[in-house]
């Protein structure tokens, strides 16, 4: 049977991540990730929400909109593995989905009428929302539940700091608001970059968060420092 149904997103969010690169591989590992669903009309009223104010989590039905693809793929080869071992698309999340649809759990911080205040996320900002469910921890929650690949959360590396960029950090963590600092930490610690590249210490690597190019080396194996924290080039 081969049937055709369409879906219109709910919402969109906007978010800390600007780009791909850097945002954690799974949702709740960079608790300081902060980012707005903002709902689209007829949901952008009080009514939709009503009584989400007594949920902490809620779950995120979204489109990977910067992944879709025609033709589906059987295999991939999750970054969690190295990017070298292929597995059947079902046993991973990688974002080459069938349908392009995702899932994450996050952090429910404030609840307005066509906004959802955010944390934990690991959403690129302008991914379309299609739903978003209640958390229940007691169905959601199952305590003998094993997953051979991903048995726990992954390990982190230290982070330090360049004075200056330390500094840089600081002032626009006040002027946005945000806890930047807390951001950068949490996504680097977790090393974005590919399993299988051995980074030089010369070598520079970038990601945008909020409106910043945070720049960062590898001074020696399994180490990052932060280099610099500028405004991002428009």
């Amino acid at each position: 049977m081969n049937q055709r149904y369409s879906v219109t997103p709910i919402g969109f969010v906007r978010s800390c991540f600007k780009e791909k690169f850097a945002i954690p591989r799974q949702p709740q590992l960079a608790p300081a990730a902060r980012g707005v669903l903002e709902m689209v009309s007829p949901f952008d009223q009080g009514d939709a929400v009503q009584g989400l104010e007594q949920v902490s989590h809620v779950w995120l039905l979204f489109l990977f909109h910067e992944a879709l693809e025609e033709k589906p793929r059987l295999k991939v080869r999750p970054p969690r593995l190295g990017g070298n071992q292929s597995m059947g698309v079902f046993a991973t999340r990688a974002t080459h989905r069938p349908n392009g649809i995702g899932q994450s759990v996050v952090k429910l911080e404030k609840v307005e009428a066509g906004r959802l205040w955010l944390s934990g996320i690991d959403l690129l900002d302008g991914t379309p929302v299609l739903d978003v469910k209640p958390y229940v921890p007691y169905a959601d929650i199952i305590a003998n539940a094993s997953n051979g690949m991903a048995a726990g959360a992954p390990g982190l590396i230290p982070v330090s700091w360049d004075e200056s960029a330390l500094s840089q950090a600081r002032e626009n963590a006040l002027r946005l608001g945000e806890p930047l600092v807390e951001l950068i930490e949490q996504c680097l610690a977790q090393d974005p970059r590919p399993a299988y590249q051995v980074p030089a210490p010369e070598r520079r690597y970038g990601a945008q968060f909020w409106d910043l190019d945070v720049r960062w080396h590898y001074p020696r194996p399994g180490h990052i420092c932060v280099l610099e924290v500028v405004a991002a080039a428009s």
